[in-house]
């Protein structure tokens, strides 16, 4: 008696899931079924433009040319200090000087968002605050 092997349950084994196209079935107008295929995962968008706009209109915007690293600074009146002078030395703002200076200080607190630190945070609100008595504007 000659020993059976084991054969497959079907006669052609299936590709794996992340080699097969996900197809979709439609209708015509008249009523027969078509299949078109679909890329198995969609292409990426290009990041380069998306990516960190926030960066990239600090660098490169008509808003003022400030100094590297001013927001970074441990001292309120400096950070002021340094945006009031960027401010009225460029020549790439539209606005007034301190309008120009307290909307890129305000642009940089919003885009920082929940990751600011609280401690950074209050310094540079005491920096708005300073940046208002530099240049006159107390309420």
């Amino acid at each position: 008696m000659a020993a059976k092997t084991s054969k497959p349950a079907h006669k052609h084994s299936r590709k794996p899931t992340s080699t097969r196209r996900a197809t979709t079935r439609s209708r015509t107008a008249h009523g027969r079924k078509t299949v078109r295929s679909r890329p198995a995962a969609k292409k990426a968008k290009k990041a380069s433009s998306t990516k960190r706009w926030s960066q990239r209109v600090t660098q490169e915007s008509d808003a003022l040319d400030l100094k590297q690293g001013v927001f970074k600074l441990h001292d309120p009146k400096k950070i002021a200090a340094s945006l009031k002078r960027s401010a009225e030395h460029s020549s790439r703002r539209k606005a007034s000087p301190y309008r120009s200076a307290l909307s890129m200080l305000t642009f940089y607190i919003n885009r920082a968002g929940k990751t600011l630190p609280g401690t950074q945070r209050k310094r540079l609100e005491r920096a708005k605050a300073e940046l208002k008595h530099l240049f006159h504007r107390e309420a």
